[in-house]
């Protein structure tokens, strides 16, 4: 399992903090947003409303999850529980397909099937104020939650960013639905950026499963990092007849490889062994939250090295 000391496990504390800071801006965001939305009768209000509110219970089960990955292994969860994190963006982004069906719905009632739409002037300039401060904060703690997110290498945290980063272009989009209405008179711009700003939800729920579910399916590291592993241990051709077999997987923050490493046939177990760790060190060095598995074969007499160079390279291989 990946060192307690790894940068994921040493950012712990900074997750959780960010993660709460998320709950906290989303219940106060929520409960302005519906407190205008009522009074002004504005459906695209009420619709960012019910994006914070999914937002936050996002937020909640972000801040459980990072928890919950954080957690050493243990007898059930042998490789850790870095797939809570995968298991979290998923959630997260069927939340956010409701609340995306629910605008539609709504917004197409009052526009195609007679729906009145409505709205109290006399709060026109509340509506608009309460936007322009969501998009404000929710940037702000968008881009804070991000930054930790990508240092930590946390997936249900980087969702969490992208879902406040969503909610600031809707904003900004309700923002300019309502001043369109206030200087235009015409109230339909209301249900039309309703639509839009479902449509803006909709696509980030399915990038948000996109990436959550790959996670779950054990997709390989990026080509990148599997090339990195591969260079290193190029790095160190002479001690070694050959490998092959590498494999990778990622699970939230963590990853995993193993490898079958081709060694000479008479080497001492312990040679063999203090190699790997070798290798293994130099290999975790430059990249971060790994654990390693390599698999020792003995080289055969006749192998395909020896046949191209015509003579074995391994001097400890007496056969040859």
């Amino acid at each position: 399992m990946p060192d307690k000391n790894n940068k994921y496990f040493a950012a712990h504390a900074e997750i959780t903090k960010v993660a709460r800071l998320s709950i906290y801006s989303n219940t106060i965001l929520l409960i302005m947003k519906l407190a205008v939305g009522f009074m002004l009768g504005s459906i695209s209000v009420l619709s960012e409303a019910l994006h914070s509110g999914i937002d936050l219970l996002a937020a909640v089960i972000a801040n459980y999850s990072v928890r919950k990955a954080g957690k050493p292994a243990d007898d059930i969860h042998k490789f850790g529980h870095g797939k809570f994190e995968n298991l979290s963006g998923t959630i997260e982004a069927l939340l956010i397909t409701v609340a995306a069906f629910i605008i539609l719905y709504e917004a197409v009632i009052k526009i195609f099937f007679g729906g009145k739409v409505e709205l109290n002037e006399k709060l026109m300039g509340a509506g608009i104020v309460i936007m322009g401060i969501s998009a404000i904060v929710n940037y702000y703690v968008s881009r804070k939650i991000m930054k930790v997110a990508k240092h930590a290498e946390s997936i249900a945290l980087e969702a969490d960013a992208y879902h406040l980063t969503t909610d600031v272009y809707t904003s900004i989009g309700v923002f300019i639905g309502l001043v369109l209405i206030r200087l235009t008179g015409n109230p339909i711009f209301d249900p039309v950026l309703a639509i839009i700003v479902a449509l803006m939800i909709l696509k980030a729920s399915y990038d948000l499963t996109k990436r959550s579910i790959s996670g779950i399916m054990d997709v390989k590291l990026s080509d990148n990092e599997e090339e990195l592993i591969k260079s290193i241990i190029v790095e160190h051709y002479s001690d070694y007849a050959e490998f092959h077999n590498l494999r990778s997987r990622m699970s939230g923050a963590e990853r995993f490889v193993d490898l079958h490493l081709v060694v000479p046939k008479n080497q001492p177990v312990i040679e063999a062994h203090d190699f790997c760790d070798h290798l293994e060190k130099d290999i975790k060095e430059k990249i971060p939250n790994l654990s390693i598995l390599i698999h020792i074969e003995p080289c055969e007499a006749d192998c395909e090295i020896c046949r191209k160079l015509g003579v074995c390279k391994l001097p400890n291989n007496s056969t040859h």
